[in-house]
């Protein structure tokens, strides 16, 4: 019997959820999305040390002051990582735009726009790149613009269906809900543990999948941090699954059956009804879910102070010169 990742991408888009070559070229998966965190570890490894110095070479020959050309250098690094990942899956690589310009719509669309500049001069058209912005308002506002602009976006941090609905209406062309985050609200909360089919996190995505495919909108539900096994096997069949290596590793060596959960033509009887999501409505409901608001807050918080440690590890590099 073919493995269980071999079993999942003949149903669900598998993406990995890495910055590491090697990691991609063995398991093979469509799409690759990367994040801060997974830069600034590929980056600690010696097998990319070139590719830390191109972006450190490159902002040294920048005109600007010392501080903007390390967030130079990252930005350059970030995207000649997503250069690199392009060589290696046939489709999109998501790149990330600074987790502390969460709350400021005009600077995210700006910083959005470079980065697809940079790609661009690479020669790496938009549709093999997804902008990776957080599911704040003011991020969902800047992807309904980039859209708009025809540059496809991934809202990420996304722990709720408020934020799913918004995110659709703006046009969204991805959302990746945070399923083992959610688990780990939920278990901390309550301090129970939680089986596949009761799993908080797979019990969310089922919803927004449910909600998405009852009222015909187009955004793509790409489930992201998973815990376990069970979160992806409940979730088989969703639009894409992103999946860190050590999980996809034990998808390839498990040759059990994979049943498919979710599909199009089977969205249940339970899918909720439409919701209208404004400005108010939206902040007003992420008021009301502690679990969301909490897990999105810490979640720009965690990627901020990654990419702080990428900007301080980079920095004597780009200064010396």
């Amino acid at each position: 019997m073919p493995s269980k990742l071999e079993q999942l991408k003949a149903m669900t888009v598998v993406v990995a959820d890495t910055g590491d070559m090697a990691a991609i070229e063995a398991f093979k998966p469509t799409d690759c999305t990367t994040n801060p965190t997974l830069i600034l570890k590929a980056a600690e490894m010696p097998a990319y040390r070139p590719l830390v110095e191109e972006a450190v070479h490159w902002a040294q020959a920048q005109n600007l002051p010392a501080a903007q050309r390390v967030e130079a250098a990252c930005d350059r690094l970030a995207v000649t990582f997503g250069s690199e990942l392009t060589r290696r899956v046939p489709g999109r690589v998501s790149t990330e735009v600074d987790a502390d310009l969460s709350f400021d719509t005009a600077r995210s669309v700006a910083k959005a726009r470079r980065i697809i500049a940079d790609y661009e001069s690479r020669g790496i058209g938009r549709d093999r790149v997804l902008i990776k912005i957080a599911s704040t308002w003011e991020g969902i506002r800047a992807a309904e613009i980039l859209q708009k602009d025809g540059i496809d976006c991934n809202l990420t941090l996304l722990f709720s269906l408020a934020q799913a609905v918004a995110a659709a209406e703006a046009g969204a062309f991805l959302i990746s809900p945070f399923v083992g985050r959610i688990l780990d609200w939920y278990k901390k909360a309550t301090g129970q543990d939680y089986m596949a089919e009761t799993d908080p996190g797979v019990v969310s995505v089922r919803s927004i999948y449910a909600y998405y495919k009852a009222h015909g909108h187009g955004t793509v539900v790409m489930g992201a941090s998973f815990r376990n096994l069970g979160e992806i096997e409940a979730l088989a069949g969703c639009d894409r699954l992103t999946i860190a290596p050590a999980l996809l590793d034990q998808l390839a060596q498990d040759h059990g059956p994979l049943a498919r959960v979710l599909s199009p033509d089977s969205r249940g009887a339970t899918a909720p009804a439409r919701i209208a999501v404004d400005e108010a409505s939206f902040r007003w409901a992420m008021n009301e879910n502690a679990m969301a608001t909490e897990k999105l807050a810490e979640g720009i918080r965690l990627f901020a102070a990654d990419l702080g440690k990428l900007k301080a590890m980079l920095a004597p590099m780009v200064e010396a010169a």
